[in-house]
């Protein structure tokens, strides 16, 4: 385990380039790992492995994606020629939950404990063998909860007594629209998903195309405050509110 000042590193780090956090964050960590899912994290596996082959990429699989999404997975793996990690929900967690809630139990309870199944355990199973991971948030894709968060921090949602976590953000001031600038420079896979409206996507029952000038989270959870919308994975992001 690298022990890091995460005070002094914001401070080196604080509006860098992308590349420059990238570059910092994997020289300072060996285990570290991308976690991948959208374009911003295509991004920064396009960045990473210019700098280490080797780089870890997990995606979380929640069972309920879109077959596009699984496409998508497939074409970065191919692409890049990496092993990108599927992770997937507790079975019988998650047989106990359909059974008893059925398949669509979030448009009345809200997402957060579907997601909890889905998503966050599977991370935290994850996340309790790297010392370090690097995320896709953007500052700009919430008002509500990413506002406040800096290119590094310690993941106070998943550390532990024993086991300190470090989240890189490297991402975090670029615009949606920097970010396809250079997808489209550098001919980067992306979902093909975002061809028919999509900005932000999840699972296909809980994510929906966006109209015109609608905010790009607009179409997550679309049924539930804008305050509410993060699924547990950034969960620090609420708690910082």
């Amino acid at each position: 385990m690298t022990s890091v000042n995460i005070e002094q590193l914001q401070a080196e780090l604080d509006h860098k380039n992308p590349r420059v956090i990238l570059k910092k964050a994997l020289e300072l960590f060996d285990n570290i790992a991308i976690s991948f899912s959208g374009a911003e994290d295509v991004v920064l596996i396009d960045m990473a492995v210019a700098i280490r082959k080797d780089i870890q990429v997990f995606s979380l699989d929640t069972g309920r994606l879109h077959p596009e999404t699984y496409r998508f997975i497939e074409k970065v793996r191919k692409h890049y020629h990496i092993d990108i990690e599927l992770l997937t929900p507790d079975r019988e967690v998650l047989d106990s939950f359909v059974k008893s809630k059925g398949l669509f139990s979030f448009y009345q309870d809200g997402h957060q404990q579907c997601c909890g199944i889905r998503k966050v355990e599977p991370l935290k199973r994850k996340l309790a063998h790297v010392d370090a991971w690097i995320t896709g948030q953007r500052k700009d894709q919430s008002l509500d909860t990413r506002q406040d968060i800096p290119e590094v921090q310690i993941d106070t949602a998943f550390s532990s007594a024993g086991h300190q976590l470090v989240k890189f953000n490297p991402l975090l001031n670029w615009s949606s629209a920097q970010v396809w600038d250079y997808i489209e420079a550098y001919q980067v896979p992306y979902n093909e998903l975002h061809q028919k409206g999509y900005i932000s996507i999840g699972c296909e029952p809980c994510t929906r195309a966006v109209l015109p000038n609608q905010h790009e989270r607009a179409g997550r959870w679309w049924w539930e405050e804008a305050t509410k919308k993060e699924c547990g994975l950034h969960a620090g992001n609420l708690k910082s509110k």
